[in-house]
């Protein structure tokens, strides 16, 4: 799959690049790099983002619902009013990430670390 010029595999290296708007739904990005990409508004619903690295990465308003973010790596990453129903974060790094206004309806929490250094169970 190519978006905006941009190979999407597992492994890729994405780190830093505008995919604003993206449409990523069910692609297989599980071990990409990205590392501070802007994402906002990007449909990755049912996208397989398992231990990708997120951190820094703008997320705002992006539809991740039933995403499988298993292990991914989100430090610091903006999901301003995300979208994550029934999205699989479980063991996932949470940790500064910003989940204001996101939709979090029957997310799987199961073993990510939170701000607060909580690992849910």
């Amino acid at each position: 799959m190519e978006v905006n010029g941009y190979k999407i595999e597992p492994g890729a290296n994405l780190s830093g690049l505008n995919l604003t708007d993206a449409d990523l739904s069910g692609a297989d990005l599980s071990g990409a790099n990205l590392a501070v990409a802007n994402l906002a508004r990007a449909n990755l619903a049912r996208a397989n983002l398992s231990g990708a690295d997120l951190s820094g990465a703008n997320l705002t308003r992006a539809n991740l619902s039933e995403a499988n973010l298993t292990g991914a790596n989100l430090y610091y990453a903006n999901l301003l009013v995300a979208n994550l129903w029934h999205t699989n974060l479980s063991g996932a790094n949470l940790w500064y990430t910003n989940l204001s206004y996101a939709n979090l309806w029957h997310p799987n929490l199961s073993g990510a670390t939170m701000p607060d250094g909580t690992i849910h169970n």
